[in-house]
C-alpha cells in the first residue's frame, strides 16, 4: 500500500511500521532514525513515543531507540506458530516440480538426520528413505548440510561416531576438507556416500536467529546428477531453503551484518565452477 494515498490511521501504522524495520540494525538516535524515515524530528518522537507506551520500543539515554520487550514475545510467540513441515510443504513441492527429483526435509536429532518430509519426483527412481526414519549426518547430503556450522571438533566426533557404522570407508581428512568447501558454497553433496547410485544436494535452512534448524535436499539416481547438473542444483536447493528460512524469520541482509567478513553464513560466496564438488575425483571413488 502506498502510504501517500493510504487513510490517515493507515498513514500513521505504516509509519510505525516502518520505524520498527529502521531499528533492526541496532540502537539508533532521534535525530538519525527521523531523517532516515524522511519525517519531521517531532512526527518521529511521537510515533516512537507510543511505541514505547506499548512496549515494542525502549529509549537509552546517549544510545537512542531500540527493539523493546514486546516484539521479543511476540517473536516466540510467532516462532512456536510456525510449523516447519507446513512451512516448508509447498517450496518442497514446488522444487520437485521444477527439478524432477526427489525432496527431501530434515534435521538433526540425536546425532542423526530425522527425515521430516519427503515428495517424490517424476523419475522413475527408487529411493530408500522414508518420512520417521534416521540415517548418518556424515554420509547424507542432509546431514552435510546440517552440519555447515559446526566446529571442527564437533564434526570430529560425529565423524568418529558414525564413520564405524558405514559400509563405505571414508577418509575424515578428505570428508572434513569437502566439508570445508561446503561451508564456503553454502550448500553440501552426497556423492553415492549414502545410498549406492544415489546422490543428491543439499542446502541449510536457517531460522530468524541465523541458526541452521533443519535441511532440504534434492537426490537422484546418478544418471542424472552429472557434476554440472549438481553445480546448477546448488543454487536452485539454496534459494528454496533461503525461501523456508524467509517464512521463519530468517532475513538474509541481517545475517550479513551479524557476520564477519569472509565468514559464509546463509549464502554463497563461492564461485560454483571452482571445485564445485570438492574434487573432481569425488564421484568416482564414491561410486568405487
Amino acid at each position: 500500500m502506498d502510504r501517500r494515498t493510504a487513510p490517515v490511521g493507515t498513514q500513521t501504522l505504516i509509519r510505525g511500521l516502518d520505524l520498527l524495520d529502521h531499528l533492526a540494525d541496532g540502537p539508533i538516535g532521534l535525530d538519525d532514525l527521523a531523517q532516515r524515515m524522511g519525517l519531521a524530528r517531532t512526527t518521529t518522537h511521537r510515533l516512537a513515543t507510543a511505541l514505547i507506551a506499548c512496549g515494542f520500543l525502549v529509549f537509552f539515554p546517549r544510545r537512542g531507540y531500540q527493539l523493546g520487550p514486546k516484539l521479543l514475545e511476540l517473536g516466540f510467540l510467532a516462532q512456536a506458530q510456525v510449523d516447519i513441515i507446513s512451512a516448508a510443504k509447498p517450496h518442497l513441492e514446488a522444487l520437485a516440480l521444477t527439478t524432477g527429483d526427489t525432496v527431501h526435509l530434515g534435521r538433526v536429532e540425536h546425532d542423526r538426520v530425522l527425515y521430516l518430509d519427503k515428495i517424490a519426483g517424476r523419475r522413475r527412481v527408487e529411493i530408500s528413505s522414508r518420512v520417521g526414519e534416521r540415517q548418518p549426518l556424515i554420509s547424507t547430503g542432509l546431514g552435510k548440510a546440517l552440519l555447515l556450522d559446526t566446529s571442527r571438533a564437533e564434526r570430529r566426533r560425529i565423524f568418529d561416531t558414525d564413520a564405524s557404522a558405514q559400509s563405505l570407508p571414508l577418509d575424515y581428512d578428505r570428508w572434513e576438507g569437502r566439508m570445508q568447501h561446503y561451508e564456503k558454497l553454502g550448500h553440501a553433496y552426497d556423492l553415492e556416500e549414502n545410498e549406492d547410485q544415489i546422490r543428491c544436494v543439499a542446502a541449510p535452512i536457517r531460522d530468524a536467529s541465523g541458526k541452521i534448524i533443519a535441511a532440504v535436499s534434492v537426490s537422484s539416481a546418478a544418471q542424472y546428477m552429472e557434476h554440472d547438473r549438481m553445480v546448477g542444483l546448488g543454487d536452485i536447493v539454496a534459494e528454496t531453503a533461503r525461501t523456508v528460512g524467509g517464512v521463519l524469520g530468517w532475513r538474509e541482509d541481517a545475517a550479513q551484518m551479524r557476520t564477519p567478513p569472509g565468514s559464509v553464513r546463509g549464502g554463497r560466496t563461492a564461485n560454483a565452477s571452482d571445485h564445485a564438488l570438492a574434487d573432481r575425483a569425488a564421484p568416482a571413488q564414491a561410486g568405487e
